[in-house]
């Protein structure tokens, strides 16, 4: 870096992790270019769920507040069987209660919008495909190759997703994302004259989930357990054949829907944590680093959470993977377990895990968020959060 100049920093991918990193790293006075290879930066997905360790890491760089007013809190509702029946109860102030914060759920888009206003004009270059050519090191800038030339960083922030071509190129020799053993399809849709409340069916390997937006619409989510690779030509005709006869709203929806509203991916995630989330100038973050199972809904919470972390040691890496690496792991271990204990398919199995829940929520609805303790209350290093937790703790 040149006496007198900014630090520049190239992050590539222009997905929630990376926006919120070129976010946080102009707030610590860094030149910063997002490179995305898709023509737009509209998502590909519906909704998120955001806990409130990510919305403290959203305050850091100014946009917290601007999200609780978009985001709907996750209301009253709780856990069905496919007939109807309630085997868990949840609050809308549970998450509130123990955490400070509730459970937001918002469209994917409406967060990026939130992030791309806290950007410069012209900070994000789409349909610009990035290479790596190289690491970099103390000693030199790492280079960073587009359809536009070449640029050089001292520091390279790898926010390309699951199949990152730049955790592929540090770390050669991990074996990269495993099918995580179910495939899940999403939509979000209006329908006015149909009663939604918030709330998951459980069957026998599968699951459904509805939930209502700020906007009026509905998301909806299942998951079932199915070989990997396997997808029909109407995934809404799917979905009928496997949740048709559910309780309502699921019919009702489902005959709301079209074909196009229907989108389907198998899940994948990083079974064995990288050996580090840094090597040269580059850092990784979000699913290019620990991409996990949805089933805590802690994907976008925990690439939000790196975000502010790694702008935080900016200049210091290894830092960076020392803060980062244990915590989601530990994450990805929880959200595996969740998948497998919301998506288990023997009946006797099935029989254990709903009367389990049956006596999870007759202790108490609030009960069920002590599953969140380790994720859900951690707080940013950076101020407000960090000086208002030390000044709490010496009084």
């Amino acid at each position: 870096m040149a006496q007198g100049k900014p630090a520049r920093a190239v992050v590539v991918g222009g997905g929630i992790g990376g926006l919120t990193a070129a976010a946080a790293l102009l707030r610590r006075g860094w030149e910063v270019t997002v490179v995305e290879r898709a023509g737009s930066v509209e998502p590909v997905g519906a909704a998120l769920s955001l806990s409130p360790n990510a919305l403290r890491a959203l305050d850091v760089i100014g946009a917290g507040d601007r999200i609780r007013d978009l985001g709907a809190p996750l209301g009253d509702g709780g856990v069905r069987t496919p007939r109807g029946r309630r085997i868990l109860r949840t609050r809308v102030d549970a998450a509130t209660s123990r955490f400070g914060e509730p459970l937001l759920l918002l469209h994917r888009a409406a967060l990026v919008d939130a992030l791309i206003a806290l950007l410069p004009p012209d900070t994000v270059r789409t349909g610009a495909p990035a290479t790596l050519t190289d690491a970099g090191d103390a000693g030199r800038p790492a280079r960073v190759s587009t359809p536009d030339g070449e640029l050089e960083a001292d520091l390279v922030v790898a926010a390309d997703g699951i199949r990152s071509a730049v955790r592929r190129k540090l770390f050669p020799e991990h074996p990269g994302p495993v099918y995580s053993g179910f495939t899940a399809w999403r939509l979000v849709i209006a329908v006015p004259d149909v009663e939604c409340a918030s709330q998951e069916t459980w069957g026998r390997g599968s699951i459904w989930g509805t939930h209502r937006l700020n906007d009026g619409r509905v998301y909806c989510y299942a998951a079932a357990t199915v070989p990997a690779g396997e997808h029909a030509s109407d995934e809404r005709a799917e979905l009928l054949r496997r949740y048709g006869d559910w309780h309502r709203p699921v019919p009702d929806i489902l005959a709301a829907a079209r074909p196009e509203d229907v989108l389907r991916h198998d899940v994948h995630h990083l079974a064995r944590p990288l050996p580090a989330f840094h090597h040269g100038r580059v850092a990784l973050l979000g699913d290019a680093a620990h991409a996990m199972p949805p089933r805590l809904a802690q994907g976008g919470n925990q690439a939000i959470e790196d975000a502010v972390v790694l702008a935080h040691h900016h200049t210091d890496l290894p830092a960076y993977t020392a803060a980062r690496l244990p915590r989601t792991a530990y994450v990805t271990r929880q959200a595996v377990r969740a998948s497998r204990v919301s998506l288990v398919a023997h009946p006797v199995a099935v029989a254990v895990r709903n009367a389990g829940l049956a006596v999870l929520s007759a202790a108490g609805p609030g009960l069920l968020m002590r599953g969140f303790d380790g994720i859900a209350d951690w707080r940013p290093p950076q101020a407000p959060y960090a000086a208002e937790q030390a000044g709490a703790d010496q009084q």
